[in-house]
């Protein structure tokens, strides 16, 4: 008997699995995905009864237009090859295609998604286009039709322009990389609008304007920038970045600049509202600067002195008449005043005669000696007529008449 070793086995295995299975086509769902620093992608394909290892290598894995993720259904184009030291096969993938979809169409979609969740698309990020740009730069290809249509319209719309040209690639593996740095370069000149685009195309011509970089680039740069790739139909990725998209090239250039035939216009226009205008101010003046004029004339300082003189007129024509007055007043009070007076004169010494001799009565009703009788005496405390009813035993006292004071102590108090 014939004894083999492992790795002979495992040899003779290889052998016939890779010439047998030298290229095949398998689809699956990817399973355990994992990016490894080298560059190569290790991951599982399996169905809903069994699994198969898979290995995709850095140059090809560097072709890949869309994200390899868990789940996702595929299909490997590859070989069947057999890992001799832990006696494994696997698939080494050359190139893997989504299942119902294509490469590129699926990689728009994932970086579209990628993008949007990172805020790129935001309206909050958008830049406003000058109105009147002074310099603006044009990235394209200096050999492209766009380039030309691009020009044609800035030399009809407005000449008062300066533009420089990016020459960069439009297309191709290194297209991306062009346009990135062309945007990079030109953010930092100071140019007050960026153009980036090319004519229409496939998918694939187009795709430079897909890339994760050129995307990055635009939503980094501080100037405004045009997205105007391809026809109308046609949208890539640059365009849901930039500040503004345009269908074509053409339209970037009359999106971007004046027209100065319309200028002209606007301007004409301009002139006919301002003479309106002024003719309308000059007409509401002439209507302020009657109403003051007239106004100035009732309310000048000749025609408020005149009528004050008016006023002082009256008022000396009206004290005349009151001091006349007055006067004619006074004399009749003089006249009845004179008439009066021996009456009044003889009406009131009747009148103090009769108080005098009024005061005189009750003076003599009043007085102590008047009032005195025999047996009577005036009783005081402390310089106060009192009754004798107030007085209390051992109170000092007087008694008064008219020729006698006499201090006197009570003794004993007896009620009557």
């Amino acid at each position: 008997m014939h004894t083999l070793s492992v790795s002979a086995l495992n040899e003779q295995i290889k052998g016939i699995i890779e010439t047998t299975f030298e290229h095949v086509f398998v689809e699956g769902e990817l399973s355990r995905v994992t990016f490894h620093n080298s560059g190569h992608i290790y991951f599982t394909l399996k169905d809903a009864n069994s699994s198969i290892k898979a290995v995709m290598f850095r140059t090809n894995a560097m072709k890949l237009k869309f994200e390899l993720k868990e789940g996702l259904k595929v299909i490997l184009d590859g070989a069947i090859t057999l890992y001799k030291p832990r006696g494994e096969y696997q698939i080494n993938c050359f190139n893997i295609e989504p299942s119902g979809k294509g490469a590129l169409a699926l990689a728009y979609e994932q970086l579209k998604e990628k993008l949007a969740h990172k805020g790129y698309f935001e309206p909050s990020h958008k830049k406003l286009l000058p109105k009147f740009p002074s310099r603006i730069a044009l990235i394209t290809s200096a050999t492209g039709a766009a380039l030309q249509d691009m020009l044609r319209v800035a030399n009809t719309r407005y000449r008062l322009l300066e533009m420089d040209i990016y020459d960069v690639l439009v297309q191709g593996e290194s297209a991306s990389y062009a346009i990135a740095n062309a945007i990079f370069l030109s953010d930092t000149k100071g140019y007050d609008l960026l153009v980036i685009g090319r004519g229409g195309g496939s998918v694939e011509d187009l795709w430079a304007f897909n890339e994760e970089r050129v995307a990055d680039a635009i939503f980094a740069a501080k100037t405004p920038i045009i997205s105007a790739v391809g026809h109308e139909i046609d949208w890539v990725i640059s365009d849901f970045v930039a500040d503004v998209r345009a269908a074509t090239p053409s339209a970037a250039m009359q999106i971007a600049l004046p027209d100065t035939n319309e200028l002209y216009q606007y301007l004409d226009s301009l002139e006919s509202q301002y003479t309106h205008n002024l003719s309308q101010k000059i007409a509401h003046k002439r209507q302020e600067l009657l109403y003051l004029t007239n106004s100035y004339a009732q309310h000048s300082i000749e025609k408020k002195l005149l009528q004050k003189m008016q006023e002082l007129k009256q008022l000396q024509e009206n004290f005349y008449q009151n001091i006349a007055f007055k006067l004619q007043n006074a004399n009749r009070e003089v006249a009845y005043v004179k008439n009066a007076f021996p009456n009044a004169i003889d009406m009131l010494f009747t009148l103090a005669q009769n108080q005098v001799f009024n005061l005189t009565k009750m003076l003599e009703s009043n007085h102590p000696k008047f009032k005195i009788k025999k047996g009577f005496a005036q009783i005081s405390q402390n310089k106060k007529v009192i009754d004798i009813s107030q007085l209390e035993r051992d109170d000092d006292f007087e008694l008064q008449s008219d020729t006698v004071r006499i201090c006197a102590k009570v003794t004993q108090k007896e009620l009557l």
